[in-house]
Order: structure tokens, then C-alpha cells, then sequence
């Protein structure tokens, strides 16, 4: 035993060495520099003549520079390569475009510098020891060196201080598969630790529904409390105590509010903030995922739906510098769970006893035949739901008028919407064009709830420009300074006359942007409004060649493209008389108005408010199960992809009314995704115009004057619970938690 010891204590030292080297060698490719190859080569007795320079390595990520001012460019170089960067650029940036991805821990690209984490030292020529790149300022002529004995042995020592309190949790922690702290432990750590001393252990924090805690995990890079305080907007989180006493937590003991908290889970490098609805479900290399669009905002944010089986698992972002760069709403994130609850898998007809009994396709839409060909053409009405795609709603408007009807409309549109300009009701500045804008005028918008993306843009444009905000409308909670200038019509008309002080800012603003809440769609004044907020436009020079800041904030996902394909009722009142109505996923329709020898049919993926009026149940497929057209509300168009096979029986909105059309004889001219899409062409070319902002082409000043006489009543809240809005999210647990806990006063 005695010599078996001692033998393994002689072999240990050496096979140490072996096995770092061999990981150094294999893990981490090493880029030498000229010099470094030169001298490790054989000594030529011949003069040679000087190598040719490196050629330059493309970008880490596919990274794009954009110089604001050639002249501010300066060259510096990189592991020998030359590379030329803006002023101002940290070696970090100047390290990514030469192509070499320098590991960091507490540096992320959207937020504030800490350099608390050590992580990315680097090598400069003429300087004493190692500096943090994510911290010093590019120079020209710098020469910095990034694969040095130096610098590696100035990474490895600074991950063994990181491990040194870490727990040994891999195999229980929901980071595992997508850890930065495991990939740079195995591409720059040593293949040892020489702490032999108890680790230390934090007290979890209960941060709410959304963000489950292991606070022992963390390695206080401090990324949490910057995303809070600079893009949230919440000082909720924050640094605590001081040496190894120091951990990050909420000051009092309270719950994130924030509606962006959700972002802390992607933003954390290590398992110490992750998922709470997620914890223990899969891991990540088990999951398929699948880019889509998010549609419970009219922001339209890029999503990926990871899934296993026929389950949605979770939803991520995707980064989208014109949408949402790499943020979501807690919202998009969370509200997965409700696409497998309360879903309509068969058809079913209501019988006479009042029951639901599930029948056959042929049945169901031969009975819906039946009653809408004996109905008059005039009392057949349609309504799209918020959650309808381009496709579904172009088939829906043929198929009414086949049938001899026009009344057909999006809800969230209002009773008499105005489609004709298309200024009138898309941002027209765009969503990135906000950054643009020096004073922001919002009338009757809660944009921190009604499209928490826009509102986190605006923010950024706030602290970024110090930008004005006047805000018109009930008392709400913004994120950032602004002015409650009044809460209805009231002050629009002194703004419109110049007799409020706010005048003086939009009038002295070099971009003002003014945006409109959708919410007031739905009164009956709207025209009148628009009319007085065109004035104060037109005042403040709002529109002009080279800027359009008259913004129309939409609601819901379908609104924007059911105005472009021209889903405009013939009646305002066509509901009230109607016999024979087609509620396609509309959950939002008041159905008091409806008659009640009306006939209802309805088609959607959730047992919502309106099934419980339905006569007939028509099963869809939700937005992760079919591929759509949504365009947001700036008039970018995008699409959904499947993620996950349908449920039950059910099919594609589009699908099921092609095949109405020709039980009812009228059968519409396309059987395929393609041929629908030509068939929009028609209508709405740029629908098919794919991750393009198509802009308004006229603008509002074509509109004839308005007659109608304002009510001076206070705006409304359109949204009263952001936790849910539509379907799915009524259907989600998840969201039920958050409204429960997160919305109580």
C-alpha cells in the first residue's frame, strides 16, 4: 500500500502537466503571431525574406463595423493582424472584429461597463501586467496579444478564484449545456483545484414566479443588477456586503415586478438565476428548437420555440436589432404553458339539451353550410381575432364575399376602422427610428404594458439623449422621467391651440414623436381625436421629408394586416341584426350585442369566453403549430413557423374555410400556403415583402378635414391585466401566478 501511494504521488505531478497541455493544445486552438512562429521554427542558415502579412480572420459572430467618421478610425493590432476600429472602441471590440472571442463573464454589449469579473486580460505591449479589454479604450498602434503564456496563466488564475466557491452542481443545475462558467472552465481553466477550505453558501432570494434562485452559484459579475437598473428600470436588485461576504439581492425583501424580468435568465452566465416554470423539465440538448414570431403584442418579437415531442417547453429570443434586439416581454417568455391547456381538439355541435358533442369534419361543415346559405347575405357577419394570420384572414374576407357579405373586421380594429391611409395606423418612424427622437408625446398609450419593447426603446432613447416625455392619459407607472401633462381630450385640444407648456418642446425639438394608443379604436370619437393630434403634427412639424414621428401603437398581433387586406365592416351595427355570425379565435367580441336566434360559429384553439355562445366548435391550430403571416406594427412582415404538431383534430384557420367554401359551394380558387399567398399579392403586396419594413407611402395630411365633434371623457387603460390579454395567455398558469402575486396593490 505504502509503495503504491508513493508511486501514485511521484505520477500525479506529471500527468497533471500532460493532461493541461493536452487540454490547452485540443480545447483552445492557439493562434501564434509571426514572431511566436519564426522562432519556434528551425533556424534557416539562408536569409529569408520577411512573411507576408496575416490575412485577416472574419468577425467573432459575423460582427459588422460602422464607422460614423472615417477619419476617427484607428489601427491597432490584434495577435499580429492588423484591424482598423472606430475611436472609442474597447480592446475587447477591437479583439471581436479581428476574429478572436476573448472570454468575459460580467461584459455584456447592451450594458454598462464593469470589469469586475477579470476574466478577459489581455496582453498589451508596454505595459506592466495583463488589463481587463472590456474596460480599456482601443489606442492606435496598440498591439495587444491575446494567447501568451501571460494572459493564459492570468485566465487560469482567475477561473480557479471563480471556482474556488462554486458548487460542484452541473449535474443538477438547469445552466448545464449552455454554461459559459463550464465552457471557459474547460477551454481556459486548469484541470485542478487547490482549494482545499469550505466553500461558502448564500441564502437562495425569492425573486417571484418567473426567476428561480440558487444564489450560491453566483459569481457576482453583477450583469443582473445592471440589466435591471438600466434597461428594466427597476432598482430591484443590487450588490450586497463586501469581500467574500458579497452577494447580489433585493435590498427589502420583495418580489422583481419588472415586466422584462424574464431577461435576467438568458443574461446570467451561470446557474444561479434560471427558469423557474422550466426547472427540471429538459436539457437544452434534448430540445428542438424553431425560429418564430411572438403574437401576443403587435411588436411582433423574434422568438425561439424550443420543444420536445409534441410540447413547448420554452421560449427564448432572438436577437433582432429592429424589433427587440435581445430582449422579450415576461409575457412572450412565460405564457407557453397556456398553448396546452383548454384547447379544442374535435369539432362539436351544441344540442338540444345545451351539451357539446364532438362530431366528424363532414358534419360540422355541412350543418355550417346549411344555416349560412339560408341566411340573407346581409346578416352574415365575420371577426377575426387578434391572434389570426394574414392567410386565415384573406380566406375568411373571400369567403364572406361569396357569400355575399362584407362585414367582416379584426377585433381591436373598433366599429368603423380607416383603412384607407396606412400612415393612419403603423409607426411610421419604425421601432429602431424611436432612438431618432428627442421628444416623445404619448396620447392614450401605456406602452409599458400594451408593447413592453417599445417602451424599453424609449427608454433607452431617454437615458441615452435625455429625451422629454409628455404623457397623455390615466395615471400609469412609466420606467423613466416623463410629464403627466393631462388624462384626456382636454389637453390635446390646448396642445393643438399652443396654450400648453409642453408646446415649447415639441416646437424646439429637432425629431418629436407623437404615439397614439390603439386603444382608441374602439371610440366613437376616434375620428375627432385624430383629427386634433394631426393638428398638433402638423404644428410641431412632425412629418416632415426626412422624418415621420406620427406613431400608431397597435394592441394585437392581427390588427396591422387585417387594416392592409382591407377587413373593413360595411355597418358599424352589422353585429346587432346579425343571423349567422363567424367568430374566427375573436374571444374579445362583446357578445351581448349579438342576437340571440343568432347562429355562432366558432373557430379557434381555445376554450375561450366566446365557445361558451358557440353553436358549433371548429378546432385550430395555434400560432407554434402552423406557418403564418403577421405583420407588426411598424409594417414589418414576418412569419411563424410550426414548432409542434396540432392538437387532436384540429387543423389551419385557412384550411378549415377553403374547405367551408366548397361545402357551401362557393369554393375559393387556392388549395395551398403558396396559392393563398399569390391571392394576397393582389390585395397587399407587401404582406409577402419578409422581415421588410415596407413604409406608409402617404401620409395623414391627405385626409379630408373631420366634422366630428370630440367627447371630452378621459381616456381609458386599454389593457387592465398585462398578464393576460388574449387566449393562450388566459389559458396559461404561468400567467395566472404572475397576475395573482406581481399585480397586487
Amino acid at each position: 500500500m505504502g509503495l503504491g501511494m508513493l508511486a501514485s504521488r511521484v505520477i500525479r505531478p506529471t500527468a497533471a502537466k500532460l493532461s493541461r497541455s493536452s487540454s490547452l493544445h485540443f480545447i483552445r486552438p492557439i493562434v501564434s503571431t509571426p514572431e511566436t512562429s519564426s522562432a519556434q521554427s528551425q533556424p534557416q542558415p539562408d536569409p529569408t525574406p520577411d512573411p507576408p502579412p496575416p490575412s485577416p480572420r472574419p468577425p467573432v459572430g459575423g460582427a459588422r463595423v460602422h464607422f460614423p467618421n472615417p477619419e476617427d478610425a484607428i489601427e491597432v493590432f490584434v495577435d499580429g493582424y492588423s484591424v482598423k476600429v472606430p475611436k472609442g472602441m474597447t480592446v475587447l471590440q477591437a479583439c471581436e472584429i479581428a476574429g478572436v472571442d476573448i472570454p468575459r463573464f460580467c461584459y455584456h454589449s447592451r450594458l454598462s461597463i464593469a470589469g469586475n469579473c477579470r476574466m478577459c486580460l489581455v496582453e498589451v505591449e508596454k505595459t506592466p501586467k495583463p488589463v481587463a479589454s472590456c474596460a480599456m479604450p482601443a489606442l492606435p498602434g496598440m498591439k495587444i496579444k491575446t494567447d501568451t503564456p501571460l494572459a493564459k496563466k492570468a485566465r487560469e488564475g482567475v477561473m480557479e478564484f471563480l471556482l474556488m466557491n462554486h458548487p460542484l452542481d452541473c449535474p443538477i443545475c438547469d445552466q448545464g449545456g449552455e454554461c459559459d462558467l463550464q465552457d471557459q472552465s474547460m477551454a481556459f481553466g486548469s484541470d485542478r483545484g487547490r482549494f482545499t477550505e469550505v466553500k461558502r453558501a448564500v441564502v437562495d432570494k425569492n425573486l417571484g414566479p418567473l426567476v428561480k434562485t440558487v444564489m450560491t452559484r453566483c459569481i457576482q459579475c453583477t450583469r443582473c443588477v445592471r440589466f435591471a437598473t438600466e434597461v428594466a428600470g427597476v432598482q430591484d436588485l443590487g450588490m450586497l456586503g463586501r469581500g467574500s461576504g458579497e452577494e447580489i439581492g433585493t435590498y427589502v425583501e420583495k418580489l422583481m415586478t419588472s415586466e422584462l424580468s424574464g431577461n435576467v435568465i438568458d443574461i446570467c452566465p451561470v446557474g444561479a438565476l434560471t427558469s423557474k416554470p422550466f426547472a427540471f423539465k429538459a436539457r437544452n440538448w434534448e430540445l428542438k428548437g424553431t425560429e418564430s414570431i411572438d403574437v401576443t403584442d403587435a411588436v411582433g418579437s423574434n422568438i425561439r420555440i424550443d420543444s420536445r415531442g409534441p410540447e413547448v417547453l420554452r421560449i427564448l429570443p432572438r436577437l433582432n436589432e429592429d424589433i427587440n434586439e435581445e430582449w422579450i416581454s415576461d409575457k412572450t417568455r412565460f405564457c407557453y404553458d397556456g398553448l396546452k391547456r383548454q384547447r379544442l381538439n374535435d369539432p362539436m355541435i351544441r344540442g338540444a339539451d345545451g351539451r357539446f358533442k364532438t362530431v366528424s369534419w363532414r358534419d360540422a361543415l355541412a350543418v355550417v353550410a346549411e344555416v349560412a346559405l339560408q341566411v340573407k347575405p346581409e346578416e352574415i357577419v365575420g371577426i377575426a381575432g387578434q391572434l389570426s394570420d394574414a392567410e386565415s384572414m384573406m380566406a375568411l374576407k373571400d369567403f364572406l364575399n361569396r357569400m355575399g357579405s362584407n362585414n367582416v373586421w379584426c377585433e381591436g380594429n373598433g366599429p368603423n376602422p380607416d383603412a384607407d391611409l396606412r400612415s393612419g395606423y403603423i409607426m411610421n418612424s419604425g421601432i429602431t427610428g424611436l432612438e431618432k427622437a428627442d421628444v416623445f408625446l404619448l396620447v392614450g398609450t401605456q406602452p409599458r404594458v400594451e408593447a413592453a419593447m417599445v417602451n424599453a426603446r424609449i427608454r433607452k432613447t431617454v437615458r441615452a439623449n435625455q429625451a422629454k416625455v409628455g404623457y397623455i392619459g390615466p395615471a400609469t407607472d412609466l420606467n423613466y422621467d416623463h410629464q403627466h401633462l393631462g388624462t384626456g381630450p382636454k389637453t390635446l385640444i390646448e396642445l393643438a391651440e399652443g396654450r400648453h407648456p409642453f408646446c415649447s418642446a415639441l416646437a424646439n425639438a429637432k425629431n418629436p414623436a407623437i404615439i397614439v394608443g390603439a386603444g382608441l379604436f374602439e371610440r366613437e370619437d376616434k375620428d375627432a381625436i385624430f383629427s386634433v393630434v394631426e393638428t398638433i403634427a402638423k404644428n410641431a412639424k412632425v412629418v416632415r421629408p426626412d422624418w415621420n414621428g406620427f406613431n400608431v401603437l397597435l394592441l394585437k398581433a392581427a390588427q396591422a394586416a387585417a387594416l392592409d387586406l382591407g377587413l373593413v365592416p360595411e355597418s358599424a351595427n352589422s353585429i346587432e341584426s346579425a343571423k349567422f355570425v363567424y367568430l374566427m379565435g375573436a374571444d374579445d367580441v362583446n357578445m351581448e350585442k349579438v342576437p340571440s336566434d343568432a347562429f355562432v360559429v366558432y373557430q379557434g384553439h381555445h376554450g375561450d369566453q366566446s365557445v361558451y355562445r358557440a353553436n358549433i366548435i371548429l378546432p385550430a391550430a395555434a400560432f407554434s403549430e402552423k406557418e403564418g403571416i403577421y405583420e407588426n406594427t411598424e409594417g414589418c412582415s414576418q412569419q411563424t413557423l410550426p414548432a409542434v404538431p396540432t392538437v387532436g383534430d384540429a387543423r389551419d384557420d385557412w384550411k378549415i374555410i377553403r374547405a367551408l367554401s366548397e361545402v357551401a359551394g362557393v369554393r375559393l380558387p387556392y388549395d395551398s400556403v403558396g396559392a393563398i399567398r399569390a391571392r394576397i399579392r393582389t390585395v397587399a403586396p407587401n404582406l409577402l415583402n419578409m422581415d421588410e419594413r415596407e413604409p406608409a407611402t402617404f401620409s395623414a395630411s391627405l385626409k379630408p378635414d373631420c366634422s366630428q365633434k370630440m367627447s371630452l371623457t378621459d381616456f381609458r387603460p386599454a389593457i387592465d391585466n398585462f398578464y393576460m390579454t388574449d387566449s393562450i395567455t388566459r389559458a396559461s398558469k404561468i400567467m395566472a401566478q404572475c397576475s395573482a402575486t406581481l399585480l397586487k396593490k
